[in-house]
């Protein structure tokens, strides 16, 4: 009876490769790791970002703004991302106030523009309208700290978009610079 080759070819093989594996290994260069997943200083960039507490300040005195003026709007911040932070619905808004300022908001953080100047642009370019989430109504502001975008605020409901934009530009007001 005449044996097989195949067990002794495949264990000659399988121990070429362990050695070829392990001559491998020890010629590849030594990484040295701080922590799994650990990038460069310089691969990562920080950003500021508005705090729940400010977005709910900034809300409050825009909606305590059109409340004062007899308007019933809802008012909403994101963050620089277009996250929502907070929305208020004010009462008897209607049911379209809470989506509307949600998307104001957005498109002004997004644009890093206030949305009553952003209607402009949109008459050159009308595609913009086509980008998801924005709304191109005044009453949308962007919000700035040392100069650079970290949210906006968006309201909605009052009966014309310079009304809603005056009450965003209060709720700016109660927590900028100025009003401490």
């Amino acid at each position: 009876m005449k044996r097989s080759p195949f067990p002794r070819t495949r264990v000659a093989v399988g121990a070429s490769l362990l050695v070829l594996g392990l001559g491998l290994a020890s010629a590849a260069p030594a990484i040295a790791v701080s922590g799994p997943g650990e990038v460069k200083d310089k691969n990562v960039v920080q950003t500021d970002h508005l705090t729940e507490q400010a977005a709910f300040k900034a809300a409050r005195a825009a909606l305590s703004a059109a409340a004062r003026a007899g308007r019933h709007v809802s008012v909403a911040v994101v963050d620089r991302d277009g996250n929502t932070i907070v929305v208020l619905r004010g009462d008897g808004s209607g049911p379209h106030t809470y989506e509307s300022a949600q998307r104001k908001a957005y498109t002004a953080a997004s644009f890093n523009a206030p949305t009553s100047v952003l209607v402009g642009r949109l008459q050159q370019n009308p595609t913009l309208a086509d980008i998801p989430g924005t709304l191109f109504l005044a009453g949308g502001l962007p919000i700035h700290y040392h100069g650079a975008p970290i949210a906006g605020i968006g309201v909605a409901g009052a009966p014309s978009g310079p009304t809603d934009e005056a009450f965003a530009a209060a709720g700016i007001a109660a927590i900028s610079l100025r009003s401490l």
